[in-house]
């Protein structure tokens, strides 16, 4: 490869890094074409950005951001994959469910290497769990939203039956 396409690449890839605030580091060597082809596909569907890129070139992209990511440098080895995604676990949603089938005991590739979501490291196959776990901007935004909806609907309830009771009071009484 030129010097100057090698140049091209690592300009790319820096300009990912700095606008992608999560990206997972992954093993995908031992798939066959198919399964390789069937990972595209479902990475397309959910928004995820699969790029195969050489060790070298991705460590000078790394070096080349102010953001100090050398955390990731020893996972660096063998082939990599480089998952894009603007929601920070569905990368992680996605290898779950990809390796799902692997009998227990197995390895099922893609395999997680590392992964760098919303600022924190994850390293190791064994953070994939945890991964899973973590909840995007907008299921975040949800459940803040559900939280501060609760005590306006608790208050607007006791208003409401309140109100129901008194009336039966109110008739009780009339009644009498």
């Amino acid at each position: 490869m030129k010097k100057e396409d090698k140049s091209i690449i690592i300009k790319q890839l820096s300009e990912k890094l700095k606008s992608c605030n999560n990206f997972y580091l992954t093993d995908i060597e031992a798939l066959n074409a198919a399964k390789t082809s069937s990972l595209r596909r479902a990475c397309s569907k959910k928004n995820i950005e699969l790029v195969v890129v050489k060790n070298t070139l991705f460590k000078k992209a790394l070096e080349s951001i102010e953001v100090d990511l050398s955390a990731l440098n020893g996972s660096l080895t063998g082939s990599t994959a480089i998952m894009f995604s603007a929601v920070a676990n569905a990368p992680a949603r996605l290898i779950k469910d990809f390796t799902k089938d692997v009998r227990r005991g197995e390895i099922g590739k893609p395999q997680l290497k590392a992964a760098y979501v919303q600022e924190c490291f994850y390293i190791g196959s064994e953070s994939l769990d945890a991964l899973v776990n973590l909840k995007s901007r907008d299921e975040l935004l949800a459940d803040l939203v559900a939280l501060l909806q609760s005590p306006v609907q608790q208050v607007l309830s006791a208003l409401q039956s309140g109100g129901q009771s008194i009336l039966g009071v109110l008739k009780t009484l009339e009644e009498r």
